[in-house]
């Protein structure tokens, strides 16, 4: 669990002692880091045209919106899991959808 949460955050996170010691700190900073991921992507997404118009193909700027979507879908699948570890080590179980 705790591998597959330091696989979802950046590299960096693997340097630090707090969070390999402890579990539910690096579940949150996962889940932030997801948060943020999925924010960052959504803003991206508005931008990316008119950022790149001009500077590279267009072929190339539908190519970098469709990178942003994919990305953006990983991102927003991904959360629930992180969501469900966290919940996990804090003990809570799931509960049953209807």
């Amino acid at each position: 669990m705790q591998n597959w949460l330091l696989d979802q955050c950046p590299p960096e996170y693997r340097l630090h002692e707090t969070l390999r010691r402890h579990p539910l700190v690096l579940a949150r900073f996962a889940r932030w880091h997801v948060a943020a991921g999925i924010d960052g992507h959504q803003r991206a997404l508005g931008l990316v045209r008119a950022d790149l118009a001009g500077d590279v193909e267009p072929e190339a700027v539908e190519a970098a919106v469709v990178v942003l979507e994919r990305e953006l879908q990983r991102l927003r699948s991904l959360l629930p899991s992180v969501r469900a570890v966290e919940d996990a080590i804090r003990g809570h179980r799931p509960r049953p959808r209807l």
